[in-house]
């Protein structure tokens, strides 16, 4: 298989076709309903890998731990679905580990992708297809981290009075503040670890966005 940086970079990249581009990891309802600036789009990017991101990358690397020990994949999902109370934000996730499955099955032919079932959350399907393809677990979590970075940093672009810079910037610092994740994260094997930490008020905005008649996003 690829060397572990190129795999990284492979999934990291916003051409996979995931579907990510229909997502804006919480952006969109954070300013129709919470009235955001781009002045303030770090700061909510922050708070997002301290909860949500810390969440998927801990779902993700025991998904991972138990895809390669050979251990039920159910356990993990019902972690993160306890942690995930917000029905729009799971539909979201599940929306996006179709795409991530379809890939996989593609790319890397295994039977772990048949445990998962038709509509398994995003965090799953990593964490699934870095046993699968060799990726180990800190990859993983900057994986989860970058994604979330890309994709707040790409829908600030379409929502916001936002100069390209500094969404780089943006991202840049993203991974300095989130690198203490990576030793929190990466030894993680039992479900009960997963952090359980929630963004209330992330959650509230996701349920109002989806009566919000024009959007650019999902979620």
């Amino acid at each position: 298989m690829a060397v572990p940086d190129l795999l990284l970079a492979l999934l990291a990249d916003a051409r996979l076709p995931v579907g990510a581009h229909t997502q804006s990891a919480g952006l969109e309802p954070a300013v129709t309903h919470g009235g955001l600036g781009p002045g303030d789009v770090p700061e909510f990017l922050h708070g997002r890998l301290r909860t949500a991101v810390a969440v998927e990358a801990g779902t993700a690397v025991v998904a991972r731990h138990h895809a390669l020990a050979g251990l039920p994949l159910g356990p993990v999902q019902d972690a993160w679905a306890a942690r995930t109370p917000s029905p729009p934000l799971r539909e979201a996730s599940r929306t996006l580990g179709r795409g991530y499955l379809r890939t996989a099955r593609r790319v890397w032919p295994h039977p772990v992708w048949d445990t998962l079932g038709r509509t398994p959350p995003r965090p799953l399907v990593l964490g699934a297809l870095a046993a699968v393809a060799g990726l180990d677990a800190a990859r993983l979590v900057r994986l989860c981290v970058h994604d979330e970075a890309a994709t707040v940093s790409a829908a600030a672009l379409k929502l916001l009075p936002t100069d390209p810079v500094d969404t780089v910037t943006w991202t840049l610092a993203a991974h300095e503040v989130a690198e203490p994740l990576v030793a929190e994260l990466a030894h993680l094997t039992d479900p009960d670890e997963v952090p359980a930490a929630g963004g209330p008020l992330s959650e509230h905005f996701s349920l109002l966005h989806t009566t919000t008649t024009m959007r650019l996003f999902h979620a």
